[in-house]
């Protein structure tokens, strides 16, 4: 008689958690089919909303936790079935340590990586978008330089300048050693004054941020995804096979 009832309980238990899992799909990305990307090398890596540093922010905010980022990347890393690194930005920046942490990880992956700027790129998302080893803009998209600042309380003694002045030239130094920009031209952007309506910068449209340097080539996903496969099958080419030495 006992069998009997296990036997019932369990086809309901798979429905249920069937039905679980649909509206746990429909909850979190309004869909019951999600594509999957199965047997691909490539790895997604988006960055959206604003970049979350120590500080938590508001529930209310899309935010981007440096926390998650860094644990993916190293092992994004370490997976020999990973080849790739596809990077999609659409962010209003945030936290300038978090950002130049997560542009500093990218930058020192081994694998070949990407980056797609679609709608946004902003402040400190610049670093993170110039991190990759080849960066795509969307015609539309926009990346708005400026100098960096800080919010809440701030003590006003000259260390505290020297502080944000130091912190400027990490970000400067990291853009124009990761683009084509020179030191020059991305200074004149960052404090151009009348360009912003509040604030002293720059908003760069799309083919803009190619012409001065910053970006790569103005592209979308195809030519992204394209570009990267390109990079990793020179990538293949230059392993050694077989554990023998290529010697030129």
């Amino acid at each position: 008689m006992t069998n009997d009832i296990n036997e019932e309980q369990e086809p309901k238990r798979e429905e249920n958690n069937e039905q679980s899992s649909l509206i746990n799909k429909l909850q979190s990305l309004g869909q019951t089919n999600v594509p999957q990307m199965e047997g691909s090398s490539i790895h997604c890596l988006t960055i959206v909303g604003q970049i979350e540093g120590h500080v938590q922010l508001p529930p209310n905010n899309k935010t981007t936790k440096y926390e998650h980022l860094i644990p993916q990347l190293v092992a994004i890393e370490q997976n020999p079935k990973i080849e790739g690194l596809l990077i999609i930005l659409n962010t209003v920046g945030g936290d300038v340590e978090a950002g130049l942490a997560i542009s500093e990880m990218i930058a020192s992956l081994s694998k070949p990586s990407v980056s797609l700027v679609l709608g946004g790129g902003h402040s400190i998302g610049v670093p993170i978008a110039v991190s990759a080893d080849y960066s795509f803009i969307a015609e539309t998209a926009t990346m708005t330089i400026h100098p960096v600042r800080l919010t809440g309380l701030v003590i006003g003694v000259p260390q505290t300048f020297e502080y944000m002045d130091k912190m400027q030239d990490r970000v400067i130094n990291f853009v124009t050693s990761h683009s084509d920009i020179t030191e020059e031209k991305f200074k004149e952007l960052m404090f151009s004054k009348g360009n912003l309506t509040r604030d002293i910068g720059t908003n760069v449209i799309g083919k803009d941020a190619v012409n001065d340097g910053l970006i790569n080539e103005v592209g979308g996903v195809g030519q992204a995804i394209s570009k990267l496969n390109e990079l990793m099958e020179q990538n293949r080419k230059s392993k050694p096979e077989d554990g023998l030495e290529v010697i030129q």
